[in-house]
């Protein structure tokens, strides 16, 4: 972090922190859920809401919780969501029954979009500049890193089976790390943050914007395990009226929850498009990967795990890389980014069909998809702050999160569904594997020019108001 001013690199670990928690949690149960299963005597559905439940609370709150951080401030907010995050994590760790760990789950999720917003509007109120280049970085590598850590770290922890408590500690871990966070908030979280909306929430805003999300977002976390029912179908067109609904509520209010003229603006609709795009490719991934190391090669969940290690690790090259850039080329770096990640995939296709796939070939390419990742992560979020007022962070930071976890979830339903109707029979992996490689290559692309258009675009300085 030596890029950045000296006072305000502790406020960044505390902010980073907390992002790396909760996406830490957003994939170590995945690894945990068979030993939980065989705890709790849970049936598939229960252990589907264990797992998807905080997913849901997570993404249809994280607008509610970037409003109330432009309300309360930011500190306020992140040291709120995190305290609840604690205790959600003890009462999961503690949970005596299925019922119970659902709920918690739930809470948990809630927490965490009470706390995730802050962290982006924290990094663009407190940095400018290269500095917020250098900032914007270092969070690009904890959202992506905290989704294999928590792979490792899950099934590092299920396998110790500590004291005999099993998959408790993936939960239990949380409530250390966590007291040490809110000791590290308190002291280094700049005591001075005022709200800077005192317009009350836009409670009709919160209930419709709800609704509208949660009839997107739970067939997308169901409907691939359940086969894909009516009723999925009917809840996806039915989320289509309630999001126009929503618009039509925030157009008609003087206090709207989301301002709706920061999307119009086509800098940051076409960055929101690019960045949601490359964001589906990577969560899509870790899906799609997995199942295919474990189920089409026999290999271990351990290696499935490893095999992300070089990708994280490019990826953390690249987003503190960024700021040492020459700054006339700032506006082609979202696209380049997104090229390079296009160039991973195809290469990670290719080592597939030729049979390579369970080797150093497959870490090496696919340490080019994450250093195309970083890189396009990173100057994307840089080029969507620089785009948008400060007075807007809160709005910009809900934005991102919620477009992100949108994005991701048509991901890992459309690959997870592709490929496991593809891959059928077994012996049909690798081709599988290699279409759908080959098909985020293409989205990866796309990406690319819509970054184009977003940079072109950009008209708003930095600290416009």
């Amino acid at each position: 972090m030596s890029a950045l001013p000296g006072g305000t690199r502790w406020p960044l670990a505390v902010l980073l922190s907390g992002q790396l928690m909760v996406n830490v949690d957003l994939a170590i149960v995945n690894t945990a859920a068979p030993s939980i299963q065989h705890t709790l005597r849970a049936g598939d559905g229960e252990l589907e809401l264990v797992v998807s439940g905080y997913i849901l609370a997570y993404a249809v709150l994280l607008i509610t919780g970037a409003r109330l951080g432009a309300i309360h401030g930011y500190r306020r907010l992140f040291l709120v969501g995190l305290v609840g995050f604690v205790l959600a994590s003890l009462a999961c760790g503690l949970a005596p029954g299925t019922g119970w760990l659902i709920a918690a789950r739930v809470a948990q999720g809630a927490a965490a979009a009470m706390m995730v917003p802050q962290v982006l509007s924290g990094i663009q109120l407190t940095f400018t500049g290269g500095a917020r280049t250098a900032a914007i970085g270092y969070y690009s590598l904890a959202l992506s890193g905290g989704a294999v850590l928590g792979q490792l770290l899950g099934g590092v922890l299920v396998s110790a089976d500590l004291f005999g408590t099993g998959w408790r500690p993936i939960f239990l871990i949380n409530v250390p790390l966590g007291a040490l966070l809110l000791a590290a908030a308190v002291r280094y979280l700049p005591r001075d943050d005022r709200a800077r909306h005192r317009e009350p929430l836009d409670l009709r805003g919160v209930a419709v914007l709800s609704l509208a999300l949660l009839l997107a977002v739970v067939p997308l976390v169901f409907g691939r395990e359940a086969g894909w029912p009516l009723w999925t179908w009917v809840s996806l067109v039915a989320s289509i009226p309630a999001l126009a609904w929503f618009v039509s509520t925030q157009r008609r209010t003087s206090n709207p929850l989301v301002n709706l003229s920061l999307v119009a603006r086509p800098a940051v609709r076409w960055g929101l498009i690019a960045h949601g795009a490359s964001t589906l490719t990577y969560l899509a991934l870790l899906f799609v990967l997995a199942v295919y190391l474990q189920r089409g090669l026999g290999l271990s969940p351990a290696y499935s795990g490893f095999a992300l290690v070089t990708w994280v690790a490019a990826f953390g090259v690249a987003g503190p890389l960024l700021p040492r850039l020459p700054a006339r080329l700032s506006h082609l770096m979202p696209a380049l980014g997104c090229a390079i990640l296009a160039l991973g995939y195809l290469a990670t296709s290719i080592t597939a069909a030729t049979g390579h796939a369970s080797g150093g070939v497959l870490l090496a390419v696919l340490a080019i998809g994450g250093f195309g990742l970083g890189l396009s992560s990173a100057a994307l979020i840089t080029h969507l702050t620089t785009a948008t007022p400060t007075n807007h962070a809160a709005d910009l930071s809900g934005i991102i999160s919620t477009n992100a976890q949108l994005w991701g979830a048509i991901g890992v339903a459309a690959a997870g569904t592709a490929y496991l109707g593809l891959a059928h029979p077994p012996g049909n992996g690798t081709t599988a594997f290699t279409l759908i490689t080959t098909t985020f290559s293409a989205l990866a692309l796309a990406a690319a020019g819509a970054s184009l258009l977003a940079t072109r675009a950009i008209k708003v300085p930095v600290d416009a108001t």
